[in-house]
């Protein structure tokens, strides 16, 4: 078995979408918790298991659990703490750190930094990937304004992706209001010059049409839109602070 050393890690914990798990240019100095991996075997997979440990919250194959229990190790304070099921998984272009925390889900994601990736490719060079029995998705997933498509994430920084997510969530509150005269109010602060054609829509065609209108890339205005739109909820404004006083993007 193939091992890595003194990995550090930065955990995003219960994301079963892989655009969230930052890349290291992305990660935040003073914010983000850095731990340090002391040791961790590698696994060279195919882009089919890959892409369901990276993309999902599904139960990982039995007999790659077994191959790397209690074989990871966390140095902390000066301490070498077993994990029990730990370990860093490639298919020769994506990269991962897994962590369940005990369970048989990949509970905790990491990106690795980039001397540590190059070396990942080296080791597994003139390796062929190992197969593992699993049960793959019955059906192609499916993506919601709670989970986006990646397509609507890609080419934005951290900071707007996650902005983006709570414009999505104040949107999927606003449906389940069913207040068609907000939602009206919403969508012409967005087109204005679609004032009088928005008067005359049902809620259904307005939210959507709104939806439909802001669902993709980000701008000034998508923020601007966001800010407005989560003033006086005080979780939604918990989060814009959050990100807002974020230092990197």
């Amino acid at each position: 078995m193939l091992y890595l050393h003194d990995v550090w890690v930065n955990w995003f914990e219960g994301e079963e979408n892989g655009y969230n798990v930052c890349h290291f240019h992305e990660w935040r100095r003073g914010e983000d918790v850095i731990e340090l991996l002391d040791q961790v075997p590698l696994l060279y997979i195919d882009s089919l298991l890959f892409n369901h440990i990276e993309n999902d919250m599904a139960d990982l194959p039995e007999a790659l659990l077994n191959e790397i229990y209690k074989k990871a190790y966390l140095r902390k304070n000066h301490e070498r703490i077993v994990l029990d099921y730990c370990f860093v998984v490639t298919d020769g272009q994506g990269i991962l750190a897994v962590d369940t925390v005990g369970y048989s889900i990949p509970l905790r994601k990491s990106r690795l930094i980039p001397r540590q990736e190059q070396l990942v490719y080296e080791m597994i060079a003139n390796n062929q990937p190992e197969t593992f029995t699993f049960e793959p998705l019955t059906k192609k997933k499916e993506y919601h304004i709670l989970s986006p498509d990646p397509i609507l994430m890609r080419g934005l920084t951290r900071k707007e992706r996650q902005l983006k997510q709570l414009l999505f969530m104040a949107l999927d509150q606003l449906y389940s209001s069913k207040n068609t005269a907000e939602v009206r109010y919403w969508y012409t602060e967005w087109c204005p010059h679609l004032y009088s054609e928005i008067q005359e829509m049902d809620f259904e065609k307005v939210w959507n049409d709104l939806y439909e209108a802001t669902k993709k890339g980000w701008s000034e205005k998508h923020q601007l839109l966001c800010e407005n739109m989560i003033k006086g909820q005080p979780f939604f404004e918990k989060l814009w602070e959050m990100e807002c006083d974020s230092k990197v993007n």
